[in-house]
This record gives C-alpha cells, sequence and structure tokens, in this order.
C-alpha cells in the first residue's frame, strides 16, 4: 500500500460521512413538512364522532388558510361576523365563474358574535366564535341534497341531527338558481 492509499481512504470516508450527514439533516427537515402537507391535503374524514350527522361531513384540516370567498354581517339576532372560505377547487369554480361547482369543491363558514372595537367607536370586530359550517360538494354521495353534503360545528363537535335536517331545505329554497350555495365572490 502507497503513503497516499491511506490518505485517499480518509478522505473517502470524510465524504461519505458528510454526505450521509447532510442526507439525514434534509431528511430530517423536509419528511415533517411533507407529512404535513399531505395530512392537509387529505379531507379529514376519518374521525366519525365529529362528523355531521346525516351527511358525515367533518371540519376539514387546513381550512383556516384556505382563500376567502366572500365576507357577511348577520343582523339581529345573530348579530355575527362571517368569512366564507374556499378549498382550491372552489376557488377556480368561483373564479371561472362554474356552475353547478365542480365535485371536491368544499365551502367552510366561520362565524362569530359582532364586538365593537375598543379602539375604534365606529368598527365591528370578530368577537367569541359561534359556529363553523361546511358544505362538501359530492354529486354522487350527496345526489338527494343536490350534491352537497353539509356540516355544522360548535366548539368543533357537530350539532344535533335536527339542525342538520334543515340546511338542504334552506338552500333549496333560497339559492337552487346558485347550485344551493348562498355565497357569491366578493368583487
Amino acid at each position: 500500500m502507497t503513503p497516499v492509499e491511506p490518505e485517499t481512504k480518509k478522505r473517502s470516508y470524510a465524504t461519505v460521512i458528510t454526505l450521509a450527514g447532510l442526507l439525514l439533516v434534509v431528511l430530517l427537515t423536509c419528511v415533517p413538512y411533507l407529512v404535513s402537507i399531505a395530512a392537509a391535503e387529505q379531507p379529514a374524514q376519518d374521525n366519525t364522532a365529529d362528523a355531521s350527522p346525516i351527511f358525515g361531513v367533518t371540519i376539514p384540516q387546513g381550512y383556516k388558510q384556505w382563500e376567502l370567498i366572500a365576507p357577511a354581517e348577520e343582523a339581529a339576532p345573530l348579530d355575527e361576523l362571517r368569512a366564507v372560505l374556499g378549498n382550491q377547487t372552489a376557488v377556480e369554480a368561483y373564479q371561472a365563474g362554474k356552475l353547478p361547482f365542480p365535485d371536491g369543491t368544499i365551502l367552510v363558514k366561520r362565524a362569530w358574535k359582532r364586538k365593537q372595537s375598543p379602539e375604534f367607536a365606529s368598527a365591528t370586530i370578530p368577537g367569541a366564535a359561534t359556529t363553523v359550517q361546511v358544505m362538501v360538494k359530492d354529486s354522487k354521495k350527496y345526489g338527494s341534497t343536490g350534491g352537497w353534503g353539509f356540516g355544522r360545528f360548535i366548539n368543533g363537535k357537530p350539532v344535533d341531527e335536527a339542525q342538520h335536517r334543515t340546511c338542504f331545505a334552506c338552500h333549496e329554497a333560497r339559492a337552487k338558481s346558485r347550485d344551493y350555495v348562498f355565497t357569491q365572490l366578493a368583487p
């Protein structure tokens, strides 16, 4: 063995160790990120205890990061501020003016009690959260309700079956011509 060979082997080992360390850092950094993305993309339909009666709809993971479709204000007796958010399928359908909405569309309405701003007397700000309401478009699964499944949740838990029985009737009576959706895209 020549004196150059041990030096070459030392460099090779150092290179392998450095690359292995770098690979480990990349894996430890990227894997949790990729897992969180995959979890956010999956519908949160796994926990049936948190699913709405009748429809089996759950609150979608990551919905708070979805795009705003439109805000709304509900007068007395509810006195609520509301924001309707949509997944990417919903956003694309709204932007294209596409009706009926395609399967996979999910709309989430967040609602809060209206509260006067302590800093600005004429401003209203969100107070206590009241409900999260979800509409999921699946024309096969929800064929008898215009293709929509409904969920209404208080503190993350679905309300009772009686309240869910009123969802479609209300949407059918007031928004049938817009594929049973009240909310229109804010300009």
